[in-house]
């Protein structure tokens, strides 16, 4: 019950994508203008920004997507500014659960309902991986 780019040997086979430059133009734009949704989830501008250089690391082809590889990857960005924004910065959490259901419901929504999953489980390797058990 695989799809065709998975096989049970392979299960992380991905597909090749043939993306062309077209493909992306103006990406960085509706990125920006994603994030600034987001705006009242951060007290100040500079959080707002690192915000922006997260989701470009993330959206980067990087085969690492750690602190230090994306922020090199982002000009004018640096490690220590990005990690502080990870793990010192108060977000308005509550503000950030409200604001994304409600985008998904405002593009995707119907007047029944919009269902909404995401899948974070793995392939475990064997009976015994560390760490394997389901979230």
């Amino acid at each position: 019950m695989f799809p065709r780019c998975r096989t049970a040997d392979e299960p992380f086979v991905i597909p090749p994508f043939d993306v062309q430059v077209s493909d992306v133009e103006g990406f960085m734009d509706e990125l920006q203008e994603f994030q600034s949704i987001f705006h009242d989830c951060f007290a100040r501008s500079e959080a707002r920004a690192h915000f922006l250089v997260y989701m470009v690391g993330q959206y980067s082809p990087l085969a690492r997507k750690s602190i230090e590889p994306m922020a090199l990857a982002v000009e004018g960005s640096s490690s220590r500014s990005l990690q502080r924004f990870l793990s010192e910065t108060v977000w308005d959490e509550e503000q950030m659960r409200w604001t994304y259901p409600q985008l998904v419901a405002d593009e995707l929504g119907e007047p029944d309902g919009v269902l909404m999953f995401e899948e974070s489980g793995f392939v475990k390797k064997g009976k015994d991986s560390a760490g394997g058990a389901r979230q």
